[in-house]
């Protein structure tokens, strides 16, 4: 393949375009990068990492920037934002689909809905599909079908040499193991060819009491997660909704407790299955019912727009009645978290054991993710946030299992905390061999 010397229009901090070139999803992110560039073609990646290595500089790659918090300083690096050109190519024979890196899930789970398919997407319609598969993928299906990364057919990759490859179990088997889990340290991913589900209904929604019920609710829904069946996953959170429209009115300021979920299989069974929970307390509003897959995006109600925030997890191994008060203490009712919301996921089932040719990130080895997040809509938030959060992942650090999840561990820093130390070794060999001058920056250190 020839070589490509032009690379597309570059934006500079000299330039009035740059602080809205720069911006991630996340408003609290203040990335400022030596420059940025937009890529639509394959030659046009190709182009930018010539030009990168031509000028001395790093290479950091970006879809939607939900991530864009935990990214080390830019001051040497070319920020590469990826919105491939190409439609996305669902094969219902197959049970596949080819995603343009940029894509985010919405259009993709509207594209398999033609067929009677979905696929392993996550919480919200407006997350990147390459960005959160490379971390792992952890959907609403996922103690049934297991981490998204399982289901990654082959991705297309430019790596640090500029070559083009498509890489698979097959092809090039190291690159493709790391990259199904560990992030974008190994080179610039413009397409992923995905496996997709055929499910056309779930039974799926929420479920709010007001969080004077919290105790009862928490107490049932932990003894639940023991025995519930892998066809149902869920979360289980503290909220403090602002006063915002977009908020349905009966909980808009006023502090809930909220269980969510899907369940796969008919609706009959979905109630069932959740009988407990909705015996736990009477429930203010209860919005479970058999709807379409492509509900599942929102039943999570995460926001649709970009948003400033910050975030902490970690996660945890079972839970006792010890964990469940000092959950309590730090985020219930009475406790004055400011936090929008302080969350439990539930684990297990399909998640417990990684299958065979799985990526780096194959299984979720732990009972629950924790996860809390508050907004930073004025200054003063910028000061009671994160002690906000540290008192939430200080309270639970009892039940920590010792490892991160690299799509929430949003203070970014070294990948080691992510993985075990084995496979941590393997991930720094693999980045050795495939960039062996450090050209790319990831939000996630690899070294």
């Amino acid at each position: 393949m020839p070589s490509i010397t032009t690379p597309p229009p570059l934006v500079t901090p000299e330039d009035e375009a740059y602080d809205a070139a720069r911006q991630a999803w996340n408003l609290a992110a203040d990335p400022r990068p030596a420059a940025v560039a937009t890529a639509t073609t394959v030659d046009e990646v190709r182009a930018v990492i010539a030009h990168a290595r031509s000028q001395g500089l790093r290479v950091t790659a970006q879809g939607t920037g939900h991530l864009a918090s935990a990214l080390p300083s830019l001051e040497r690096t070319l920020l590469l934002k990826t919105q491939m050109a190409g439609p996305i190519a669902v094969d219902a024979a197959a049970r596949t689909a080819r995603v343009p890196a940029g894509t985010t899930w919405e259009p993709v789970v509207m594209a398999a809905a033609e067929h009677g398919l979905t696929a392993l997407h996550g919480s919200a319609p407006d997350v990147g599909v390459v960005g959160y598969t490379l971390g792992g993928g952890l959907s609403f299906y996922a103690r049934e079908y297991g981490m998204a990364a399982n289901h990654v057919r082959a991705i297309e990759v430019v790596t640090a040499d500029g070559e083009p490859r498509r890489v698979d179990g097959e092809h090039d088997p190291d690159l493709f193991w790391a990259l199904r889990g560990g992030g974008g340290a190994f080179g610039v991913v413009t397409a992923i060819e995905i496996e997709l589900l055929p499910i056309e209904r779930v039974y799926a929604g929420a479920i709010f009491w007001p969080a004077s019920d919290a105790p009862a609710v928490m107490r049932a829904w932990v003894d639940w997660c023991a025995t519930a069946p892998s066809s149902i996953t869920s979360s289980m959170r503290i909220l403090n909704l602002p006063p915002l429209p977009e908020v349905p009115e009966p909980l808009r300021g006023v502090p809930h407790i909220a269980f969510d979920g899907a369940f796969v299989g008919d609706a009959a069974a979905g109630a069932e299955s959740i009988a407990p929970l909705r015996a736990a307390a009477p429930p203010k509003i209860d919005m479970f019912a058999e709807v379409p897959a492509t509900a599942v995006m929102r039943i999570h109600g995460d926001p649709e727009e970009p948003v400033p925030y910050l975030s902490r997890d970690a996660m945890l191994g079972p839970l006792d009645e010890a964990a469940i008060d000092a959950f309590l203490a730090v985020a219930g009712e009475g406790s004055g978290s400011p936090l929008v919301a302080a969350e439990l996921r539930q684990l297990g089932g399909a998640l417990r054991e990684a299958p065979a040719g799985a990526g780096v990130t194959g299984s979720m080895p732990a009972e629950f993710m924790l996860f809390g997040v508050g907004m930073m809509m004025a200054p003063e938030h910028a000061e009671a946030m994160p002690p906000a959060l540290e008192r939430v992942i200080s309270a639970m650090r009892p039940w920590e299992t010792g490892l991160r999840y690299l799509n929430f561990a949003e203070a970014g820093g070294s990948a080691e905390a992510c993985f075990a130390a084995d496979a941590y070794a393997r991930l720094v060999r693999t980045r050795r061999e495939w960039d062996p001058d450090g050209l790319f920056v990831s939000s996630h250190d690899i070294s």
